[in-house]
């Protein structure tokens, strides 16, 4: 048998499920889930392999309409993934039929490649209101190869989405080493797992301020010794965060700490710390040393 890979890209709105798909496609937790929007904010591949497949995964931010510097990169991924793709899945919620940017969905509209339209979280909702949706995308998009209804936290349909992804992937060499999980290194890795720590904890502003720069990462024989900076907008966002006596970070840093270990298979000592920099989410400069 001929090998098979190729590049699928992820595209929808805010907070539809994304990432969660990604994470259910290829079996490992490697991006961040969190109910609040704008969670992911790079582009992350995620990299399926078996013997005669390998493909490629790639989780974009949710489209939005850009309110400053940073969420004017991360469009940039979205539009980055609208060029390279082999096949599209495009990702709604029941529900939501409202889209954020209309030259993203005239660009998928218009596209020679396989599309895949997911409509998730309907078990949320009615019968009635999942056949409104299918008939909804199916106008929106009457070139898609298939739209499927799926609950990705009740893992129903997941398994096909994948058989379908599979028969739409052309033939190709491996692009990656078999052995690799994602594009990602370490430190993005590390960085991530304490950025969803914070949103899960914090509300209002606070997640959306926060910027995670590992500034060490020692792997040793029996441990990995890791420093990380928390780099927030405000000084008031910097108390919140550590909390009365260091309890915050402490907490959180637990929590990231035990995520680490489990994703390195290796015992994590962790040191975070936090620093004020109001204009980081605007400064070109400072932006590009973040990645984005």
């Amino acid at each position: 048998m001929a090998h098979h890979s190729g590049f699928v890209n992820i595209i929808g709105n805010p907070n539809v499920g994304k990432s969660s798909l990604l994470n259910a496609l290829i079996g490992e937790k490697l991006a961040i889930i969190n109910a609040k929007a704008q969670t992911t904010r790079h582009r992350i591949f995620g990299i399926y392999n078996d013997d005669d497949y390998q493909i490629v995964f790639s989780d974009t931010p949710g489209v939005i309409k850009p309110a400053y510097k940073m969420q004017e990169s991360m469009m940039g991924f979205v539009k980055e993934a609208l060029v390279d793709a082999d096949v599209f899945l495009f990702m709604a919620e029941l529900g939501g039929r409202e889209f954020k940017d209309e030259r993203v969905l005239e660009k998928l509209q218009s596209s020679d490649k396989p599309l895949i339209v997911a409509l998730n979280k309907i078990d949320l909702g009615d019968q009635d209101s999942l056949d409104a949706d299918i008939t909804y995308w199916s106008e929106t998009f009457p070139k898609a190869k298939k739209i499927f209804a799926l609950s990705v936290t009740e893992k129903f349909n997941i398994p096909e989405v994948f058989r379908a992804i599979k028969e739409l992937i052309p033939e190709g060499p491996e692009w990656y080493p078999k052995d690799q999980l994602t594009d990602k290194n370490e430190r993005f890795i590390v960085s991530e797992i304490i950025r969803e720590k914070i949103l899960t904890h914090f509300k209002q502003e606070i997640p959306y301020s926060v910027q995670v720069e590992v500034e060490d990462f020692k792997e040793e024989e029996e441990i990995i010794r890791i420093r990380a900076l928390i780099i927030v907008a405000r000084v008031s966002q910097k108390n919140i965060i550590i909390g009365h006596r260091g309890s915050m970070i402490k907490r959180f840093g637990t929590e990231a700490r035990k995520d680490m270990e489990r994703f390195f298979d290796k015992k994590v000592f962790l040191q975070t710390f936090v620093k004020v920099d109001k204009d980081w989410r605007n400064d070109d400069r400072k932006l590009k040393k973040y990645g984005y």
